[in-house]
């Protein structure tokens, strides 16, 4: 009972667990977001992309083992050998997420009827894809160190969480610049594959809403 109803509002459960992972921050302290609120609201967002593929029982069972090698690459990582396993928990929530996102837009693409569920499923795809490019550029970074001009080296995770949604939305301030081949190759990636969602899957969206209003109507 519980699951189907966790299923039934996926797109919602994991759309505030992303706008929480997002902008939690502007209204909690910087600390007390980052060591309690943060982890909890992965967790959520983590638990959410399961229940999305709660009817695919064979990526459910590859997005738990994912879950569960980075919960263990954490463990060892912090409190066993002390040993850098970024680029493995890198890696391992790369392909978590690229699966999931892969898996929310099928879904709304392929939906009959539009309601506010996926609605929701359409922004947070869209959220999605920053989250992607998010990885992209932190891939790069651990590549080709100083791929970005203007970032902190503190706070490079934010940084280029910036640059990744200011690239995806088009806005393009200036302020952080990609500065080698790959990265640029990765910022052209990065606008590209975010109006082709606004035009492609978005238009199909509004497509299905706008028949199924006339259909109403008419009857």
């Amino acid at each position: 009972m519980l699951e189907n109803k966790l299923y039934n509002n996926r797109f919602e459960l994991f759309l505030i667990s992303q706008l929480g992972v997002l902008f939690g921050s502007l209204f909690f302290p910087f600390q007390l977001f980052e060591s309690f609120i943060l982890p909890l609201l992965l967790l959520i967002n983590l638990t959410a992309g399961v229940v999305l593929a709660q009817k695919k029982p064979i990526l459910k069972k590859v997005l738990i083992g994912l879950i569960v090698i980075g919960i263990i690459a954490h463990i060892v990582q912090n409190f066993i050998l002390n040993v850098d396993l970024d680029v493995l928990r890198l890696v391992i929530y790369f392909l978590f997420y690229i699966l999931v996102v892969s898996e929310l837009i099928t879904q709304v693409w392929k939906s009959k009827i539009v309601n506010k569920n996926i609605i929701s499923g359409l922004v947070s795809g869209y959220i999605s894809l920053g989250l992607i490019a998010f990885f992209i550029c932190l891939s790069i970074e651990a590549l080709e160190p100083n791929s970005f001009s203007g970032i902190n080296a503190e706070y490079y995770k934010d940084d280029l969480m910036y640059y990744s949604y200011i690239t995806l939305l088009t806005i393009g301030y200036g302020d952080v610049l990609p500065i080698t081949p790959l990265a640029q190759k990765a910022a052209i990636f990065i606008g590209l594959i975010g109006q082709m969602y606004l035009v492609v899957i978005t238009a199909i969206v509004v497509g299905k809403y706008i028949n199924q209003i006339s259909y109403e109507e008419k009857e």
